[in-house]
């Protein structure tokens, strides 16, 4: 029989890269300035964001070496924990992605309403767009109707083009943004509490973290990369080298072009990069790209994350009605339902970016800890596979403790800096932990009296 095809290097990396570059740098940059007491603090941020995606890179892919399965990044918690543990955060999984999808909505919304400055926009208004947008490929996916991969490439390959126009930014002459008589007041100065150099780094990481997310997907990929022990790091390395690059680049023209104080107070900091060197139709135009490049965002965690909620009521961590299937088109009904609910509920309970992108990235640090923790359960259990030829990292077990205490020192800076965002955050994942006991004696006592009846 033959042997299915292996993923090269090239490839590899392409998927590296593919899976971080993301929507946040063009919002999440103003956010991690905004928090950074002076520039040394938020090119460092950058610099540590890259090197922690590198670590977290490398513990993934070993853990998908050694468990390879598809959908593993939900799927270890259940082989290396206890169910409770799995079953929480496997949920809160979820609704850190739905926040995520929130967040990149709202980006998206900030840079349409640059399209019309007449208008006085409000944050209700910008998350009244993103719902819109949200309940547009809702419709589309209860239909049955998905963008084909190649509108999908289409756009990550639009979306790659704006990240070099913003570099190439640099070279081009740039000129003062003619004043016009807009609706909209100029905003306040961004007003920053006094902390310790090492306080603001851990609350600028916070935007940064969102930015480079991502990485963690390459546990997909353990058994499927051709000769994985040599291409796996190989890819990773090279793959966030071009990341680190990119942004570093990206940040860079933010910085030269907008300048330092001025980046805090622009939410929409890419159109202010092209309009000071392309004009405002150049920077309309960008906008209007950087939109659809927000719907190809929306779309594909529209039509992932109820799969994996369709994956969990297979293995009976959630309740089997969220396997159910219209029998006209197989679409998942009850799990887009309850995700895109959870979406708009986030969206409308946050209705900032800021906000959600704690909310999200405070949930994310109890997934990467714990997921990334696994890779010490699995280097004990899969011990028989080494020397087989699988992905196994060197520098273990420094790179996970690294990755694990990065996410320590982001979750903290979080909980220092919104401590009702940390309360959140802990009391849903407390709250899935008793669910989940709940259901099971729900179940068990119903099993207790079926089998009596019989």
């Amino acid at each position: 029989m033959q042997s299915k095809q292996k993923i090269n290097l090239f490839s590899f990396t392409m998927i590296v890269v593919g899976l971080v570059i993301g929507m946040g740098i063009f919002r999440s940059a103003a956010t991690s300035a905004k928090y950074a007491i002076e520039p040394s603090v938020y090119f460092t941020a950058w610099i540590l964001g890259g090197f922690f995606a590198l670590c977290g890179a490398l513990t993934y892919a070993e853990i998908g070496s050694r468990y390879p399965i598809t959908g593993g990044y939900y799927k270890v918690f259940s082989y290396a924990y206890h169910p409770s543990i799995a079953f929480a955060i496997n949920c809160i999984i979820l609704i850190s992605n739905a926040a995520s999808l929130s967040g990149v909505a709202l980006i998206g919304s900030g840079y349409v309403t640059k399209l019309f400055p007449q208008i006085a926009w409000t944050d209700i208004d910008k998350a009244l767009i993103s719902c819109g947008a949200i309940l547009i490929f809702y419709a589309i996916n209860l239909k049955g109707l998905r963008m084909s991969a190649k509108a999908q490439n289409v756009l990550m390959l639009i979306k790659i083009t704006m990240i070099l126009l913003l570099v190439v930014a640099l070279f081009f002459p740039h000129h003062e943004i003619a004043q016009t008589a807009a609706i909209v007041p100029a905003p306040a100065p961004a007003i920053v509490p006094s902390m310790s150099w090492i306080q603001s780094l851990g609350v600028s990481l916070i935007a940064v973290s969102f930015t480079y997310g991502g990485y963690q997907q390459t546990i997909n990929f353990g058994n499927e990369v051709d000769k994985p022990a040599k291409n796996i790091p190989r890819g990773i390395f090279i793959g966030i080298a071009i990341i680190i690059g990119l942004y570093l680049l990206v940040n860079f023209s933010y910085y030269s072009i907008v300048g330092f104080n001025n980046m805090k107070d622009e939410h929409e900091i890419a159109y202010v990069v092209m309009n000071k060197t392309f004009g405002k139709n150049g920077a309309d135009l960008f906008s209007f790209f950087l939109f659809f490049g927000v719907l190809a965002y929306v779309n594909a965690l529209l039509l992932s994350n109820p799969r994996v909620m369709y994956a969990m009521s297979g293995e009976g961590v959630l309740p089997k009605v969220f396997s159910k299937q219209n029998p006209r088109n197989e679409v998942l009904t009850v799990s887009l339902t309850v995700f895109a609910a959870m979406c708009i509920v986030i969206l409308f309970f946050a209705q900032t970016f800021e906000k959600i992108l704690n909310f999200t990235i405070f949930l994310d640090c109890f997934g990467m800890v714990a997921s990334s923790a696994t890779i010490f359960v699995f280097r004990k259990k899969t011990k028989h596979l080494d020397n087989t030829g699988i992905y196994k990292m060197k520098l273990y077990p420094l790179l996970p403790l690294i990755f694990m205490a990065a996410y320590i020192f982001v979750g903290t800076s979080i909980a220092i800096q919104t401590p009702e965002t940390a309360m959140v955050g802990v009391g849903v994942l407390a709250a899935f932990m008793i669910l989940y006991f709940l259901v099971k004696g729900l179940h068990s006592k119903k099993q207790i009296e079926t089998e009596e009846k019989v």
